[in-house]
């Protein structure tokens, strides 16, 4: 997949490229493989040549002193960090072209779990906003966690958006508009659902045979069951009015392969604004390519 990525770069020469890939891409099984990814991102034209290795061609990459024709960064972003109602990290390569004299920087978290942890338990307009009573945090970890926030600034950014923000509205299954109850959930040594109150685990592609539970809810009479596939849409920031042809085991496939919409959008948005930071060269180029 990588090769043509970078084909595509080099055949398209576009102002800025965003990609996307698993988490396990940045550990260090793949890290060598990531770091040639970068360098060939960034001189797409210097191509592997017929008789040269892989080793060889990334040694080569290395030892360029020329100006690169883009420049990169890329970073591991959690989905909830953006807005996402799902822990989900991804892999996100950003880059511009070197013309713009812009250096790319990682994105910014927007939403934070301390800022949700301070609506929950410091001020409770969390629990007021769901019409619940408030509650207090079920570990020591949390809890003290929860004391240091009072006793320091409030923090800035917006809470993660949890399961029960995601839901909210849809009420119990009804069968309607994929909102169908599905069957046989149950709890098993390392497979126990997401807390309504918490962004959800990462939608995993498949359905009862999930490891850890991650297309399951704890509801609050501590019972659990699946997402239906509209709850699972919600968390994945489709609209309601997207819908579902396939079965319930089909949809939570696709809808666990996806990457969330939230990051998606806060993703692209980044690079737009990176792209703009230097707009006379933006409309400079735009020009020529035009005339």
């Amino acid at each position: 997949m990588w090769p043509e990525a970078i084909r595509a770069v080099r055949e398209a020469a576009p102002t800025g490229f965003l990609f996307e890939n698993v988490r396990n891409l940045a550990g260090p099984r793949f890290r060598e493989y990531l770091e040639w990814i970068a360098l060939h991102l960034q001189h797409p034209r210097v191509t592997r040549d017929a008789n040269e290795t892989p080793v060889e061609h990334f040694e080569r990459l290395h030892r360029l002193t020329r100006e690169p024709e883009y420049r990169l960064t890329w970073q591991v972003a959690n989905a909830a960090d953006y807005g996402a109602p799902q822990i989900r990290h991804r892999v996100l390569i950003f880059g511009v072209a070197s013309w713009l004299d812009v250096d790319p920087e990682p994105m910014k978290p927007t939403h934070s779990r301390d800022r949700l942890l301070w609506d929950q338990y410091v001020t409770g307009v969390y629990w007021k906003r769901h019409g619940l009573q408030g509650r207090v945090p079920r570990d020591d970890k949390t809890l003290s966690r929860v004391r240091a926030l009072a006793r320091g600034d409030h923090p800035n950014e917006l809470p993660w958006v949890t399961v029960r923000d995601a839901i909210a509205g849809l009420g119990e299954p009804n069968g309607k508009f994929d909102h169908v109850l599905q069957p046989g959930a149950r709890v098993y040594p390392g497979h126990t659902g997401s807390q309504l109150d918490m962004p959800a685990k990462a939608l995993k592609a498949g359905d009862h045979g999930v490891p850890g539970g991650e297309n399951m809810m704890v509801l609050d009479n501590g019972k659990v069951r699946y997402f239906t596939t509209r709850e699972a849409a919600r968390l994945v920031g489709l609209p309601d009015t997207y819908t579902f042809p396939r079965s319930w085991t089909e949809s939570m496939r696709q809808l666990g392969n996806a990457v969330p919409c939230q990051l998606g959008e806060a993703a692209g948005c980044w690079l737009r604004e990176m792209i703009l930071r230097n707009k006379p060269k933006v409309s400079a180029e735009t020009s020529r390519s035009m005339g």
